[in-house]
């Protein structure tokens, strides 16, 4: 067998008329292949593009090598299949006229071949590979390395690389030094669970891979390294969505001697850069800010999509003397003396205004009952609907349990004209904010008010002063909003300390926000050993826990500690956004199906009784459901 050919002389992507007489050679896999009789055209495709080949024996000898070779060229090319991997060399010349493409950088060339050769054959693919197919998600999964090779996940995947070189560039310029920290790390409770590693050297011991770096960037402040960035590699064991996976990487920031008036303008800048380099896109800094209470209040979320209106309105104050029994139990104080709310999402003929009669018409019931169901599962117990009728009469199922004052009240505050109409939950705060917020994006994404991503409409903000704690009614004791390491702002550090009017001390944290997706999220840190210990203390754990599982740190934090802070940004989310996609296993090479397996590996999967008794690990199955 004679040596096969693998050098190229040029990619798919960069041959154009300024190459037209040159000799080239090119290597790729055939996309699509058309057999003219005489005439043999195939697509050859690499990452950089589409260059169209033509074995021509009739002139193809006449160009170089020999009509022999030329001839044996043509042959060759009759046994081409779809993802064959070819190297060809021939000359480059104008398409014909009217056969030119537009849409291709190379369609106003073709390569004449006088020379081929197959360096791999390919089995008949298990779907097309182009960017448009109907072809279900597990099947993709499955043949992810062939997946890979479409346009659309190549290019995701580039703007990933550019992504992170931009920020690696940024952070270098701001004296920023790239650490890596260690993968086997110690469990520390972070909201999630931990991936365990069992420990070969140390029988019944474990490792777990790290939710984030938290503590160990925190130690790089106490050491001294002053700002310090990583692309970190984290592990959640938790149950995924589209925008979650088990194994994920974020950008991952800590610096000392900062508050938030100098952290923000270097992310913002950093941001900036990246939306100018990779779309091209000026965005104005600095980023507006949002109260966590504004932002709940008026959005119900905490990463609130300001693009768009259909904000919350608060009807507690209407129907504070209510008679309607679900109106007086959610507006009940709780045993801590915490009351729900009333509050609404409003639709107006002007909101719409192409349908004839405005919402009241566009919602039918069965439209209503779909999002009932969908705020069911944000934990409301039902979606009290009104439609105002063109007379002005309130059409709703709780209608008859409203005073006349009442609906005067509702009718001005809400502006109430024919045609709109007004959907209320009634219950604590947190169902009512997760609820509504849910229920707006959901009415905007069915009124087509939501900007698509190819209108370039980029909302950033952050949202800042979250509470530090949130109580957990069925553990009977306090959580941490963010992490255990979070700061008390410092206009709160005294009830702190004092454990005083805990439901209201605000979080020196702060999220960025685009588009109702967060990107990033952060803190000041507690620096000080008794401050961290009264966290742990508050937070439920005993001295000897807090010893167990953080000693290491508290003790570290006694030997001068700076004021630090920092913040971690998704790369998949960053990129994404970018990107202009949904789920984020769009711009990640091999993901994770929604259980946490790789279909394409076989993961995770079984290992041999010898590995578990080299572990000292033994397993349990669950019973068979």
């Amino acid at each position: 067998m004679s040596q096969k050919r693998t050098n190229r002389s040029h990619n798919c992507g960069e041959l154009g008329v300024n190459q037209l007489n040159q000799e080239v050679t090119l290597c790729g896999w055939v996309g699509k292949r058309r057999d003219h009789g005489g005439l043999i055209f195939i697509d050859l495709r690499d990452r950089y593009g589409l260059t169209q080949i033509v074995f021509d024996p009739a002139i193809s000898g006449t160009l170089g090598g020999g009509s022999a070779e030329a001839k044996a060229a043509f042959e060759l090319a009759g046994e081409l299949r779809s993802e064959f991997v070819l190297w060809c060399k021939g000359k480059v010349r104008s398409r014909p006229i009217g056969m030119t493409n537009s849409k291709m950088t190379t369609g106003e060339i073709e390569v004449v071949c006088f020379d081929l050769q197959i360096l791999s054959k390919a089995k008949t693919p298990p779907f097309p590979i182009e960017d448009d197919i109907d072809v279900a998600e597990q099947l993709r999964l499955e043949y992810r390395y062939l997946d890979l090779r479409r346009p659309y996940l190549q290019r995701n995947l580039i703007t990933r690389h550019r992504m992170l070189q931009i920020v690696r560039q940024h952070l270098d310029a701001n004296n920023f030094i790239e650490v890596e920290t260690p993968i086997l790390y110690k469990s520390t409770p972070e909201g999630a669970r931990d991936f365990i590693v069992p420990s070969r050297m140390n029988p019944g011991e474990f490792f777990a891979l790290p939710q984030s770096p938290q503590t160990l960037k925190q130690l790089l402040m106490i050491s001294g390294m002053d700002r310090y960035f990583q692309i970190a590699r984290c592990f959640r064991d938790e149950d995924l969505r589209a925008d979650r996976q088990p194994e994920f990487s974020q950008i991952d920031l800590e610096m000392s001697f900062m508050d938030e008036e100098d952290i923000f303008p270097i992310l913002e800048g950093m941001v900036q850069k990246l939306w100018k380099q990779i779309l091209g896109v000026d965005i104005k800094a600095p980023f507006p800010r949002m109260p966590y209470d504004e932002a709940m209040n008026r959005f119900g979320s905490d990463k609130p999509d300001v693009r768009f209106g259909l904000e919350l309105q608060d009807l507690s104050d209407i129907f504070a003397t209510s008679q309607f029994q679900v109106f007086q139990n959610a507006l009940k104080p709780n045993a801590r003396g915490i009351k729900g709310s009333v509050r609404a999402i409003v639709v107006h003929n002007a909101d719409i205004p192409a349908v004839s009669g405005g919402p009241a018409e566009k919602f039918s019931r069965k439209d209503l009952d779909d999002l009932t169901k969908h705020v069911g599962a944000y934990g409301a117990k039902g979606l009290l609907w009104i439609k105002i009728q063109p007379d002005g009469e309130m059409q709703s199922p709780a209608a008859k349990f409203f005073t006349a004052e009442e609906k005067s009240l509702l009718t001005s505050k809400l502006q109430l004209k024919p045609g709109s109409l007004v959907m209320i939950v009634a219950d604590k705060n947190k169902v009512v904010y997760d609820a509504l917020g849910a229920l707006r994006l959901e009415v905007g994404a069915r009124m087509g008010v939501i900007p698509k991503p190819e209108d370039k409409n980029f909302a950033f903000l952050w949202v800042v002063k979250f509470p530090l704690l949130e109580f957990d009614d069925k553990e009977g004791r306090y959580f941490a909003c963010h992490h255990p390491f979070t700061s008390p702002s410092p206009e709160f550090f005294d009830d702190f300390i004092n454990a005083r009017n805990m439901d209201n001390i605000k979080a020196s944290a702060y999220d960025m926000v685009l588009n109702g997706v967060e990107v990033g999220g952060g803190s000041l840190r507690i620096y000080r050993s008794d401050v961290q210990a009264a966290m742990f203390k508050l937070l439920g754990l005993t001295p000897e826990e807090a010893k167990a599982k953080f000693g290491f740190f508290l003790e570290a934090l006694q030997y001068g500690t700076p004021p630090h802070g920092g913040l971690a940004f998704g790369v998949d989310r960053l990129a994404a956004l970018l990107c202009g996609v949904g789920p984020i296993r769009d711009v990640m090479a091999f993901p994770k199906t929604q259980k946490g397996t790789d279909l394409m590996a076989g993961t995770p999967s079984e290992v041999t009784k010898e590995q578990l008794q080299e572990l000292s690990v033994m397993v349990v199955k669950p019973p068979a459901k």
